[in-house]
């Protein structure tokens, strides 16, 4: 992975929160002027939820560590982002899968060429990497992470944050503005709700470790509303007013424990992307929510339906097994 912007470029520019996010905050934040190649692409249809942003915006300005946790479909990985995109700062996720092993992160030896002659090399990770640039660093699905990549991270959740490359006889010490910020869906608690497996129980002192811990919960109605409107601007508003009101129903459904799943915003986003396909509705939310449902519950689902849409669906009529 490469950068066209120097190791010891800092920011060179100073954002009012007030301009850039609209919110009523006399705080200034460092940015570059510049993007380069990591910097995100700005979404002018995004909408900030101004705690969550103060809270990454104290990350980037006063060098906190940032977790944001919350349920999923709520923006919480394009929130960090959209925010460094409004600061041209270097943005780099890194998913947190099964897959990733520590020296994914940390970096290996490899074989290569030099001078026609094969020559054994260390190749650095991802983590070196960032770790010695002016980058925002996020580990996606944080809860997911195997042990051993855990114990890596929770080294640089450490104040000083230097990381020792053991092959390498090497301490880094972090760039001045490289930032580290995470998700997650449980913040450590493991998969209790069944949403979401493969989550696992972290360590306390893992989480005990970050500066800030942000909750990003599902927008207003009526926010939700702009942004369906705004990727999907063909759309009705008063269609786009009852598939959020739709969404609202199967979250408290949820919540009360009448359902085992949700529509989150991304959801309600591809069941409006879906609408322009098939121009029909209610074929729409069957393909892009109902099916993902457990049989027994899709009668729930369809009254949900039936209650902002006054149109029955063929799951109404399904009878829920003794």
């Amino acid at each position: 992975m490469t950068s066209t912007r120097p190791d010891s470029h800092t920011p060179d520019h100073q954002v009012a929160v007030r301009d850039a996010f609209g919110i009523d905050s006399e705080m200034v934040v460092p940015a570059f002027r510049e993007p380069d190649e990591h910097v995100p692409e700005i979404d002018e249809a995004y909408r900030f939820n101004s705690d969550v942003t103060l809270a990454l915006l104290a990350g980037f300005t006063r060098d906190r560590r940032v977790l944001v946790q919350g349920l999923h479909g709520t923006g919480k990985s394009t929130h960090i982002e959209q925010v460094a995109a409004r600061l041209n700062w270097p943005c780099v996720r890194v998913n947190l899968d099964g897959h990733i092993s520590r020296l994914d992160l940390v970096g290996r030896d490899a074989v290569v060429l030099r001078a026609g002659q094969q020559v054994t090399e260390f190749q650095e990770g991802i983590l070196p990497w960032a770790l010695q640039r002016p980058v925002a660093l996020i580990f996606d699905e944080y809860d997911a992470g195997r042990p051993d990549v855990m114990f890596v991270i929770q080294r640089i959740l450490e104040r000083d944050g230097k990381l020792t490359l053991m092959d390498q006889n090497r301490v880094l010490r972090p760039h001045p503005y490289f930032r580290l910020f995470a998700t997650a869906n449980t913040l450590g608690l493991g998969n209790l709700n069944g949403l979401y497996h493969g989550a696992q129980r972290l360590n306390h002192a893992q989480i005990d470790r970050w500066n800030i811990v942000a909750s990003l919960n599902y927008l207003p109605p009526e926010e939700e509303i702009a942004i369906v409107r705004g990727r999907v601007p063909q759309l009705d508003g008063d269609l786009v007013a009852s598939m959020v009101a739709v969404a609202g129903l199967t979250r408290a459904g949820f919540h009360a424990g009448d359902l085992s799943t949700l529509m989150s915003p991304r959801t309600v986003i591809t069941w409006a992307e879906n609408i322009e396909v098939f121009d029909d509705p209610a074929l729409a939310f069957r393909l892009s929510f109902v099916n993902k449902c457990d049989e027994a519950e899709r009668p729930v689902v369809a009254e949900y339906f039936q209650r902002c849409f006054d149109r029955e669906l063929a799951e109404s009529y399904q009878l829920s097994p003794a």
